[in-house]
This record gives structure tokens, sequence and C-alpha cells, in this order.
């Protein structure tokens, strides 16, 4: 049996495990989207056969090269620490876990590392058709590689396809088709490709304004702004739609985060969206279990029932309801959850022990017991909730996730507002006369890398306390190691990152500011 680590290590683990994963997803979106840019570049270089088109080319294609090799460094350290610091998570859900990952290294990487060096290396070696081809399926091969690492995170937050074995107390899986076209998995990866390619887009925007405003590389700012803009308002869209779709899983699948995201802690028929709010004091105070309430917000009437079930009226459920229960709307009480994660958990306990004390005929009898479909349902479904005591310690970071999502809604409709506006300005042939545009632009690029973080904050934080949504819970995944060893080597990551992040954040602005070779 898994027992629970203290706070400190808990702490410490999750700590080192944000720290490298923001670090990596610094890299990554950047890395999903341009490559589809360069992609398209190439196409038009192909077609048409001018040479400025391959020049615009080579140039992208040289800025994601520094940011694709910074990014591998800190992709391979985040699947280290899944042995070192959470090898019971590993043990528990490795089967599964694990399967996506493989797929991953051994499919995508391979593919996207194989066509890379001919992206590259190729120019002149291979035909014009053959390098756009290894062009093309590098930026696929980049995008397959991020789907299955979100099929691996889709299901940690809905976890399907898969049986539990009490004899080695492992999950494993017994359907990969639907651990893989899970609705939740599915959605992450539109979603989180989508970003890259909203993110890429204002990269490119924002550094060719930056040579506008030089007066430098004017050929090459105003068709690589053409494209981008193109690219980044179609993709703005369909990031929207899938956020949209992904929000509408959230709330069926997890609706505590859901509530948390939305900062609604009792629910209603005909629910409003509060657009933009802000946290009474008492609302921040854990330990206040006094009605909550915004000291100012913005809501629209009756509109976040309908983005959560497709209907105004329908009843969204708070954070009371879902802890205290709500009978009327069938929403169990954590406190019934508990005891049956707790029932759960005794009977693998009683199961484990049978089998040690040789008694082979109870240790069958509840072997059937645990396997059945009804213990599965009534009691195993809920067997993380069985590690709590107390009810609130399911509830998460409410204020973090709240703005973390609000901040990420917001930034996204200013992103749709920029490229709108840059295709209109480019089109027009005014985009180099609109000085504070460009400012503007140029300020965009941070702002792209701020939504992406806010996105995994909302997505990561929200579903706490849980590693596995309702099987395990964060603080009995991690490894028993001392939480100082942790400490250490957090503090260790977070310098290496930090000069990983200046040394190619140095060789980017040198490469800016050389630009293009001519």
């Amino acid at each position: 049996m898994i027992e629970i680590a203290d706070v400190s290590l808990v702490d410490w683990s999750r700590a080192q495990f944000a720290l490298t994963a923001m670090y990596h997803w610094i890299f990554v979106p950047l890395t999903l989207g341009i490559t589809f840019i360069i992609a398209f570049m190439e196409t038009l270089y192909v077609k048409t056969g001018k040479e400025e088109w391959k020049k615009i080319t080579k140039f992208w294609m040289t800025l994601f090269g520094i940011n694709f090799a910074i990014g591998v460094a800190t992709g391979i350290i985040l699947e280290f620490e899944f042995g070192t610091n959470w090898s019971n998570y590993s043990w528990f859900v490795g089967d599964i876990f694990g399967a996506p990952l493989a797929i991953e290294g051994i499919l995508a990487f391979f593919m996207e590392s194989t066509f890379i060096a001919i992206m590259f290396f190729g120019w002149n070696k291979v035909s014009k058709k053959t390098h756009l081809l290894a062009t093309w399926l590098t930026a696929i091969g980049a995008n397959l590689s991020a789907l299955w690492i979100l099929v691996a995170n889709g299901w940690m937050q809905k976890p399907v396809g898969m049986i539990f074995n009490p004899e080695t107390a492992r999950n494993e899986m017994n359907n990969f088709w639907e651990v893989l076209f899970s609705q939740t998995a599915v959605d992450k990866w539109l979603h989180a490709t989508s970003s890259g390619f909203v993110l890429a887009s204002v990269f490119v925007i924002g550094i060719s304004a930056w040579y506008l405003l030089k007066k430098r590389e004017i050929m090459l700012a105003k068709k690589s702004i053409l494209v981008a803009a193109v690219f980044g308002l179609i993709s703005s869209v369909y990031l929207v739609m899938t956020g949209d779709n992904s929000t509408r899983t959230i709330a069926n699948d997890q609706n505590m985060k859901f509530a948390a995201l939305e900062g609604l802690y009792n629910g209603s028929e005909g629910a409003g969206l509060v657009a933009i709010g802000v946290f009474t004091e008492s609302e921040t105070d854990p330990q206040n279990e006094n009605l909550k309430d915004f000291s100012m917000k913005l809501e629209i009437p009756n509109f976040l029932s309908y983005m959560a079930f497709l209907d105004w009226n329908a009843f969204v459920p708070g954070i009371n309801d879902l802890i205290n229960g709500n009978e009327k709307y069938g929403y169990m009480p954590a406190t019934e959850k508990i005891e049956r994660g707790k029932v759960a958990i005794q009977k693998l306990g009683e199961f484990k022990n049978a089998k040690k004390a040789g008694n082979g005929q109870l240790a069958n009898a509840l072997k059937t017991e645990l396997t059945s479909a009804g213990f599965q349902e009534d009691y195993f479904k809920y067997f993380g909730y069985g590690y709590f005591d107390d009810p609130q310690d399911l509830v998460p970071n409410v204020p973090l996730t709240f703005y973390s999502f609000h901040v990420m809604v917001l930034l996204g409709f200013f992103f749709i507002l920029l490229f709108v506006l840059s295709l209109f300005y480019i089109v027009k042939g005014t985009f180099d006369k609109k000085r504070w545009f460009m400012r503007l632009a140029i300020i965009a690029i941070p702002l792209a890398y701020i939504a992406g973080q806010a996105g995994w904050i909302v997505a990561e934080v929200g579903r706490q306390p849980w590693v596995v949504q309702d099987l395990m819970p964060t603080m009995a995944a991690v490894t028993r190691i001392s939480a100082g060893s942790v400490q250490t080597t957090f503090w260790l990551f977070a310098v290496l990152f930090t000069v990983l992040l200046i040394a190619e954040l140095k060789i980017m602005f040198r490469q800016i500011k050389i630009g293009p070779k001519h």
C-alpha cells in the first residue's frame, strides 16, 4: 500500500516538476507553430521559384533551430523526473502512462529528428520538393510528439481504457483506442497545439515589426507578417473553438476544476459567467468557510450554464455543492466519496494480507470482489478519496486558477484583434506607418508566453489535489526521498534552466540583430 508523504516533500517535488514543465513550455509552443509557418513559406518558394521566399524561410528556420535545441534539453529532464521524483505514480499507472510516452519517443521524436536534419542541411543537396517534404514532416512530427504527451496528460485528467489489477496494485491498459481518443486528450492536443500556432504567429509578427521600426529587411518583414497574420487569425479562431469545447469537457468530467476556474462557490440554474472579477479578502483565505463572493465583478447572465452544458438554464455546481453534496442534482457529498475510497483501500489491504498469509480462499474471494463491475463503479472509482480526511483538502487554489483562466482568455481575444489589425494594415500597405502598432506587436510576444503559462496553470493547479483524477492524490504519488535532496535539485535546475534561457535569448537576439543572410 502507498503511504502518504510528508508535506514538505510533496511541495518541493511539485515545485521541481512545475519549474521544469514551465521552462519546457517556454520552448515547445514556438516549435509547434513556427515549423508550420516555415513550411508554408517554403511552399511559396517552391511554387513561385522566387529566391526571396527561400531567404525568408532560412531566416525563420535559424530561429527555430535555436529554440528547438534548448527545448529538447528541458524535455528530457522532465521525463526523467517521473522516475526520480514520482515513482509511486509511475508504479500505479506506468502501464498506461508509459505507452504514449514510448510512442512519442520511438515514432514522433525520431521522425522529427530525422527530417529536421534534411531541413537544415539538405539545401542544394536534395531536390526542392524533397526538401519541402522534409520541412512539412518536421512540422507534423513536432505536433505528433505533442500529441502523445498530451494523450498521457489527458489520461491523468480523465482516466479511461484501463482496469485495476489487485495482484500488482497497478492500473493496466485494456483499451488503447479509448485512451488515445478520449475527449479530454483530444481537446488538450487541439487546444495546446493551436495555442502554439498563435504564439508562433505573434512571434513572427513582433520580430517583423521590429525590423520595420528599424527600417530594415522591409521585404522580409512585410511578407512574414502577411503569412503569420493569416495563419494566426485562423489559428486563434480555432483556439477559441477548441477552448470552448475543452471547457465543456472539464464541466462534465472535472467539475471541481470548472467551479474553481469560474470562482463559483454556490451553484445555480442559469449561472452567470464572471467575465472580470476580483475576490474579496476572505476569498483568498482557505480556512474561511463562510459564503464567498467577489468584491467586484462583471457578469454575463446565464452564460456559464450555456458554456458548460449548452443550456441557458442548466444547473452548474459550485464548490460548496461538490463538497457538501446536492441531492436534487445528483452530486454526492465529498464525505461519502472519502468513505467509499477508504473501503476500496481497506479491501485492497485485506487482499494483500490474505495473500501474504497464504489464505488462498480468502484472497480469491477478495480478488473477485475487487474486480467486480459493481465494486469498481461503487468503490474503486473513488479510490483516491480514501487518502483524505478533510473534504476541504479537495478544493484547489481557487484565486490562482480563476485569475490564470481569465488572463488566458482575455489575452486570447487580444491576439485575435492583433491578427485582424495586422492583416488589415499589411494589405492596406500602412503597417510600417503605424509606429504605435508596431510597438504593440513587439510587446505582444511576451504576452503570448504568459497566456500559454496561464493555460497550464489552469490545467494543472485546477485539478489539484489529484495527480490522477479521483484515483491518486499528489501526496501519494511522490518518491520517498528526503525533501532536502529535492530542494537541492530544485535550485540546481532553476539555475541551469535560467542559464539556458538567458543563453537562448542572447543567441536569438544576436541572430535577429544580424538578420537574414544575403
